[in-house]
């Protein structure tokens, strides 16, 4: 059952980077880049969360694309803004 769970979370996060995908496409916003690439790098943590053995000592490695994820999102949130300061 956990490997399916983390199967759906896979599949749902790489829906959520297509799509910010096709908004960066439109718009050409740096912001629904920064955000495909966070859901991307998600996509990745799951992925490894799910192959890796739990019983190596290598598995918090893993949360480390986590981590990438959310300062990219923070990082999006941070350029988006900073661009829209009046001068």
């Amino acid at each position: 059952m956990r490997s399916f769970l983390w199967g759906a979370l896979t599949v749902e996060t790489v829906v959520a980077a297509l799509f910010f995908v096709r908004y960066w496409c439109v718009s050409g916003d740096r912001f629904f880049g920064y955000f495909a690439l966070a859901f991307g790098f998600m996509a990745l943590n799951w992925i490894s969360v799910s192959t890796i053995d739990p019983k190596l000592e290598v598995t918090h490695y893993a949360y480390l694309l986590r981590l990438v994820a959310f300062v990219l999102i923070i990082a999006g949130i941070l350029d988006k803004n900073r661009r829209n300061e009046p001068s």
